[in-house]
């Protein structure tokens, strides 16, 4: 019995050796896995890029700019001159909150009979985590230096403090594009994102790599057809099932579960038309490096998985150490996120995404010149 167990288990051994593709993702997953939930998932969400409007520029408007930095919550990334130009930062993707400081408000601080000075504090709310990080990190601040600044107006009266002493600071929090805090406004967008590099990834690499393991590639290769045309004859049904699906998505979103789309319905669809490109070349590549359906399924699973937790989707990219954030570059997915994001919840246009489809636009030109070039090598 241990003789035909152990000859059974060389056999396992030696396929495990010999597929070296496998046995390399089955060895380094553990690590990956380890290196991206270390660097890449943080549930406390610090360093908001914010920008401000101070309309008053005095000592107070200082003090409370510095005490929104000094805490870690907020990095102060640009100073603008109107609100206008603070909602634009955000749009842009720029800021994910901004500050609105009034003019005199030094002399509503400082002085008990002039009221209490009043503090306008937005937030992107296209990102789950950032909007409630930020929402509840203000809050506290503005508590805080507020009761500060009430105890050091006290002591230079020289009184003590009583029951008729207000704080003299009010910081109103508005969440822009999700004000309610709804996780479905959030989660739409980013699946149908996800939905679209997915399975246009594991369409066509399964589709081609099928094709391999059942020895059809070679009837293929004694035909007129070129590689462009093989390509584009497996890409495009791949692309109408991807299509189908997001429509479907979109639908229920917007009419069952009342997700509001506000921006261009024909702008998305263009854009993510391109981003399907994008991933169908991706699935190319998948299919030159994988000899069957295990490998492409690993593979893929890895692009999911690397997909989820760096483009942005769930945890904030800028939270991100610079080489993680490089590494998600890699993915198309990365970049059209903030596309679906800024387009459904939203409702800007391509002069506020051109970056983002300019790089998607790039990535799409290079997958697919590489993927053509290492196609025909991988069928012969």
């Amino acid at each position: 019995m241990l003789r035909r167990t152990w000859a059974v288990m060389q056999k396992e051994l030696i396929q495990i050796v010999r597929d070296r593709w496998t046995l390399f993702i089955m060895v380094s997953m553990p690590m990956i896995q380890l290196f991206l939930f270390g660097y890449a998932i943080n549930m406390s969400v610090d360093h908001i890029p914010m920008v401000v409007v101070d309309q008053s520029l005095d000592a107070a408007s200082r003090a409370y700019v510095d005490a929104l930095v000094t805490s870690g919550f907020f990095d102060v990334v640009g100073y603008l001159s109107s609100e206008a130009d603070l909602v634009q930062a955000i749009d842009q993707g720029r800021a994910q909150a901004g500050i609105v400081i009034p003019p005199g408000f030094a002399a509503d601080v400082s002085s008990p009979g002039s009221g209490r000075a009043q503090v306008l504090l937005l937030v992107d709310g296209s990102d789950l985590f950032t909007s409630q990080s930020a929402y509840n990190a203000a809050t506290l601040i503005a508590g805080v230096h507020a009761t500060d600044v009430l105890m050091t107006r006290i002591e230079h009266s020289g009184r003590t403090a009583g029951r008729q002493d207000l704080l003299p600071l009010d910081t109103r929090v508005r969440i822009l594009y999700n004000p309610n805090l709804d996780d479905l406004w959030f989660l739409i967008p980013g699946m149908a994102a996800m939905l679209l590099q997915l399975q246009s990834v594991s369409l066509t690499a399964m589709s081609i790599v099928r094709e391999r393991e059942r020895g059809n590639i070679e009837q293929i290769l004694v035909t007129p057809i070129r590689s462009a045309e093989l390509m584009l004859g497996k890409m495009m049904p791949a692309a109408l099932i991807v299509f189908i699906n997001l429509l479907t998505i979109l639908a229920v979103g917007v009419f069952w579960f009342e997700v509001p789309f506000q921006g261009n319905f024909w702008l998305f669809l263009w854009l993510a038309f391109l981003f399907v490109f994008s991933g169908l070349g991706l699935g190319l590549l998948v299919s030159t490096i994988s000899q069957n359906q295990k490998q492409a399924h690993q593979v893929i699973g890895v692009i999911a998985l690397v997909g989820i937790l760096l483009a942005g989707f769930i945890f904030p990219r800028y939270t991100m150490p610079p080489l993680i954030r490089a590494a998600g570059n890699l993915f198309p997915v990365t970049y059209f996120v903030p596309i679906a994001q800024g387009i459904i919840t939203k409702g800007i246009g391509i002069e506020f995404l051109w970056e983002q489809v300019a790089a998607l636009l790039i990535y799409v030109v290079v997958v697919l010149v590489f993927a053509v070039r290492l196609f025909k090598p991988a069928l012969d």
